[in-house]
């Protein structure tokens, strides 16, 4: 339990350290717009990726025969 605890206190540090190490990116580095273009470009690619997924598995699943 000791090393769940361990691993679940380092994944919300690093969640921490990642949400202001973003905020600081977008709001005040100089690096603002290319922050915000690669994060919409990221967040476009997962969900186009994920409808391709879909797809794939909806194309090449055999159908059943009732």
């Amino acid at each position: 339990m000791n090393r769940d605890r361990a691993v679940g206190v380092g994944l919300v540090a690093i969640g921490v350290v990642g949400i202001l190490l973003y905020g600081w990116l977008v709001f005040f580095s100089p690096w603002r717009n290319f922050t915000l273009q690669l994060t919409a470009s990221m967040a476009v690619a997962a969900v186009l990726g994920i409808l391709a997924w879909d797809g794939h598995a909806l194309a090449t699943t055999p159908r059943r025969n009732p």
